[in-house]
């Protein structure tokens, strides 16, 4: 693997453009009303704030350490001060960095990583700790949790300093990985769940689901790996294994591939869905705006404090 397929400048992943869109997105949930009442739901976990929201008038039933006695010297009338408990949640981002996410196709690894900023971006406008994990053959040891609009440039650091490279061991990965329990947890998982076989990413899958929160799996694929446009005598390269293969490929051939790729990517989705896990497919020439707004609105906390 070049250098060159390995790093880009922090310009030519997250343009001036691409942060404009970033904030365009956060305002579009923001005006997504229903969606504000699942970032406020109780859960077990500690770390509410307050958040001032308004005020209206004082009756006898309210509190009186709620007025505000800067108000009622102006205007000599009583009011109290509204909040809104809003939960800090701790957001995590884990980033499969192993060689099929850059190889052969290059574009899986600028998709992921710009999910990743986004998603970021959104936990961190949102006042949430946010998290950031690369994993390969096993669990990278993260970066302290980030907090802050201040902390975006960190996050595009780390998405421009990230290696690829190696094997990909979900299993052993997922198994590392222990969000802690004190804050209520937002996970999401970027990947192509490509493992060792073809049984890998199920296993991995149950370990996931002990993990405590909100979990999310993004399956990130090309349009080539569903639909390979190539017929005749072929030279396969295993970019994790190193592993060569020349075959003939026959339309009959990439018939059945397309077949059993397509059930890949079912099986997935169906064990993530019996493990009460948020599943979604990621092509790489979806669009990526309207794929994101999808991600979050179907019921994601972290859409509640946009």
């Amino acid at each position: 693997m070049s250098a060159s397929s390995n790093t880009s400048t922090r310009e030519d992943l997250f343009d001036a453009e691409f942060l404009d869109r970033l904030r365009a997105l956060f305002l579009r949930l923001r005006k997504r009303k229903q969606l504000r009442r699942k970032g406020l739901q109780a859960t077990p976990a500690t770390g509410f704030t307050r958040e001032f929201k308004d005020f209206r008038h004082y009756t006898p039933r309210d509190d009186f350490r709620s007025i505000d006695w800067r108000l009622y010297a102006r205007l000599d009338r009583l009011f109290i001060r509204l909040y809104e408990e809003i939960q800090e949640f701790h957001v995590h981002i884990v980033i499969d960095t192993s060689a099929s996410m850059v190889e052969p196709f290059p574009e899986k690894r600028l998709t992921s990583l710009k999910l990743a900023v986004a998603l970021a971006y959104m936990g961190l406008v949102g006042h949430h700790r946010v998290s950031l994990h690369a994993i390969s053959e096993s669990l990278a040891p993260p970066p302290p949790p980030l907090k802050g609009q201040g902390s975006l440039q960190r996050v595009l650091d780390f998405a421009r300093d990230l290696s690829y490279g190696g094997l990909t061991n979900l299993d052993r990965c997922f198994e590392e990985f222990q969000p802690g329990r004190r804050r209520y947890g937002i996970i999401f998982v970027i990947s192509d769940f490509y493992g060792r076989d073809i049984d890998e990413a199920r296993e991995a899958i149950r370990h996931a689901s002990a993990w405590p929160g909100e979990i999310h799996f993004i399956q990130v694929y090309h349009p080539w790996e569903e639909k390979p446009d190539v017929e005749g005598e072929i030279e396969l390269f295993d970019v994790e294994t190193q592993e060569y293969r020349r075959l003939w490929f026959t339309p009959g051939d990439r018939e059945r591939y397309e077949q059993r790729f397509r059930l890949f990517l079912e099986d997935i989705e169906k064990t993530c869905q019996a493990r009460q896990i948020d599943y979604q497919r990621w092509r790489t020439d979806f669009p990526f705006d309207e794929l994101f707004l999808e991600l979050l609105s179907r019921g994601s906390a972290l859409a509640g404090n946009a």
